[in-house]
Parts: C-alpha cells; sequence; structure tokens
C-alpha cells in the first residue's frame, strides 16, 4: 500500500512537472512574440524580422478553376487567383495543392506554411505541423519546386527559411496572421467550400509544369 502511494505520488509530481515547465516555456515563447503583435501603432510587425520581403499586390482578381496564373515567385503570395479558396483553418495538406486557390487564402487573412518535401522530414516535418494543426487561418502544404526547405507567405509577405526551429517561423505567424492591417478581405473565413469548390479531402493538385502562354499575367485585373 505505502509503496503504491509512494508511486502514485511520483508520477503526480512528475505531471505536474512537466506542465509546470510547459506553462513556462509557453509564457516565455509568448513574452518573445509580444513584439511582433499587430497594433495600430504598429501595423506590420513583420518588417522587424530579417529576410521578410513585402511586396504590393491588388486583391480581388480571380481567375477560374481552369486558369493558371504566370506568377513571377515561389511560391506565390499575392495576385490574381482562384475563386475558391482553399481550406485554411489549421489545414495540414500532405500533397501539393494548386497555388491558385492557395494565394485566395492568403487574400484571407491566412499565412502557407509551404515546405520542399525532399527537404524536411521527420522532426521538423512535425515541429511544423504541430504549429498548423487546428489553428485558424493557417494552412502547410509540401512544395516540390520550392528553391529551400521552408517559406512562409502571408498576402504580400514572404519569408524563406532553412531550418524549421528558425524562431522567425513564429515571429512571422504572430506578426501576419489574420493581421487586419495587411490583407485585403478583413473577416473573411478560411472554412472550406465543399466539393464542386474546393474540397480538402480532394483538392486540386498542384501543377509543377511552366504556366504556358495560356496563363493569366500578374499585372491582369482577372475577374472581380
Amino acid at each position: 500500500m505505502i509503496a503504491a502511494v509512494t508511486a502514485v505520488v511520483v508520477l503526480a509530481g512528475v505531471v505536474f512537472g512537466y506542465m509546470y515547465v510547459r506553462a513556462a516555456d509557453n509564457r516565455e515563447l509568448e513574452a518573445a512574440l509580444e513584439p511582433f503583435a499587430p497594433s495600430a501603432e504598429n501595423n506590420d510587425p513583420s518588417t522587424q524580422i530579417p529576410g521578410v520581403v513585402v511586396q504590393d499586390y491588388q486583391g480581388a482578381n480571380h481567375v477560374s478553376a481552369q486558369q493558371r496564373v504566370a506568377y513571377d515567385v515561389v511560391p506565390p503570395f499575392g495576385g490574381p487567383h482562384d475563386q475558391s479558396w482553399a481550406a485554411c483553418d489549421g489545414v495540414v495538406y500532405d500533397e501539393a495543392i494548386r497555388v491558385e486557390n492557395v494565394v485566395h487564402s492568403l487574400e484571407h487573412g491566412a499565412v502557407w506554411i509551404a515546405y520542399h518535401p525532399d527537404k524536411v522530414t521527420g522532426a521538423a516535418l512535425d515541429a511544423l505541423r504541430a504549429k498548423v494543426e487546428g489553428e485558424n487561418y493557417l494552412l502547410m502544404s509540401p512544395v516540390p519546386t520550392l528553391d529551400t526547405p521552408i517559406s512562409l507567405q502571408s498576402w504580400g509577405h514572404q519569408l524563406k527559411l532553412d531550418n524549421a526551429q528558425d524562431p522567425r517561423v513564429d515571429q512571422f505567424i504572430k506578426a501576419l496572421r489574420a493581421n487586419r492591417f495587411t490583407h485585403p478581405e478583413v473577416g473573411a473565413t478560411c472554412s472550406e467550400l465543399g466539393p464542386g469548390r474546393f474540397d480538402r479531402d480532394n483538392p486540386p493538385p498542384f501543377d509543377p509544369t511552366p504556366p504556358g502562354p495560356g496563363a493569366l499575367p500578374m499585372n491582369s485585373e482577372g475577374q472581380k
């Protein structure tokens, strides 16, 4: 009986200690990220993050599900895009998906974590997945044509990285996820549109081939 009680007490102590350490780590992380929280005084804290590229794009330029856009960067982070957005309410896509749909998600305020499937695996992939799953205005997918292991996108913003443990991942998300100052369609949903529009269980696939002469140019106004 004494041994059993002792074992329970020890186990409870271990569990409490683990939870206390995790809570302390979370508090420390939140404190470190506080300077990257957007506010009326600091609309775009991402400009404090080394390596972030900022580009102005016009919103509400739509293409059909059959059209492609001649994006000028990989992955794209703005410009004309599909009328249907990719579900971005904490979805991790295991296969590469059509970028024209994802760009519309960025217009809604989502942050897209793209990764090269051959360069980010195992624990690094799990670490990124844990940041996304179940978190609204976040999505993640592989991009096999990516020129770096990891690339973060929000509307008009991009940050390319080599390491999943880089603190700039959390800084970028804190600064730009649903930041009302930096994307065109404030308050727009990230929920799934469903079959016939965008089905998260059967999303339109990524096309690795060049867009071709029929693709819509970046300076096109598309369809409103």
